[in-house]
């Protein structure tokens, strides 16, 4: 795997060089539009809503809506008095403890690879993170944006988890809290009977993508058999109204002790495993 980013971790008079590989993945399913008579792809022009005539490339420019229906065209060089020194390293402003920071700020990971020389004050670095039981956090740039990031002690190495600013959160407060009601001493000991029943050891394996492994079913089965219709699977009803918790608490602890214990994920059946994606491996 190629690394998205080098550079190196700078804080104080200390450089450790490293480099930052995607700790993710998630290949959606494309789809395009496409003419119903003959499957014909369907393509998109550039139109303006003033006249509807159809606008070229080179006539095009960017532009922000200050105001309902009016614009400003911004050019490249109003980007660069914008743009922010891309230097290569990821800038640790100060440590804070993890628990302090909102889990809501935290959206990409990234593992982070020590460069040549830099094993030791990385470990070290790490050793310090682990240690203290803090996190750092940094500004990097990454692809000529700025991203605010922390550094994490990751089992045997550190990791780089970018970070929304604390301004791109929408306050809770602006969303409406339930009535509060006062929680029965019975309904509270059913609750908490529940969630024992339900609990297990954490197994990540077990978690898939359900929607994602049927869809490929279905579009396997069009592919293979186009003119034979796919069965749609019928929904299970849910209660539409819960009037009396105790009972309904009571049932679902007899429902999961039936079941042995905690629920485990369900695996999908007849799944193909020729999906367009399987199929360029085969090839």
């Amino acid at each position: 795997m190629r690394a998205i980013w080098k550079g190196a971790i700078s804080f104080g008079l200390v450089n450790i060089p490293i480099a930052l590989y995607p700790a993710t993945r998630r290949e959606e399913l494309k789809f395009r539009f496409l003419r119903a008579s003959d499957l014909s792809p369907v393509n998109y022009k550039r139109v303006a809503e003033a006249d509807g005539k159809e606008v070229p490339w080179d006539q095009i420019v960017k532009g922000y809506e200050y105001e309902k229906g009016k614009f400003v065209a911004l050019k490249d060089e109003d980007f660069k008095r914008a743009d922010i020194e891309a230097a290569q390293t990821v800038d640790i402003i100060n440590f804070v403890e993890l628990d302090e920071v909102d889990p809501l700020l935290f959206y990409k990971p990234y593992y982070m690879e020590s460069g040549r020389g830099g094993d030791k004050a990385y470990a070290l670095l790490r050793e310090a993170l682990a240690k203290s039981g803090k996190i750092a956090i940094a500004k990097v740039v990454i692809r000529v944006r700025q991203h605010l990031a922390a550094i994490k002690a990751q089992k045997k190495g550190l990791m780089l988890e970018l970070m929304r600013f604390p301004e791109e959160l929408i306050d809770v407060s602006e969303f409406k809290a339930p009535v509060e009601k006062r929680v029965g001493k019975q309904e509270l000991q059913m609750a908490t009977k529940l969630v024992q029943s339900m609990t297990s050891q954490w197994k990540p394996e077990q978690y898939k993508d359900e929607y994602r492994r049927a869809l490929e079913h279905v579009i396997e089965e069009k592919v293979q058999h186009p003119e034979k219709p796919v069965p749609s699977k019928a929904r299970k009803k849910r209660p539409s109204n819960i009037i009396d918790l105790v009972s309904v608490l009571e049932k679902s602890i007899q429902e999961t002790g039936s079941k042995g214990g905690a629920a485990t994920a369900s695996k999908p059946k007849g799944r193909t495993k020729t999906t367009r994606r399987s199929r360029k491996k085969a090839a």
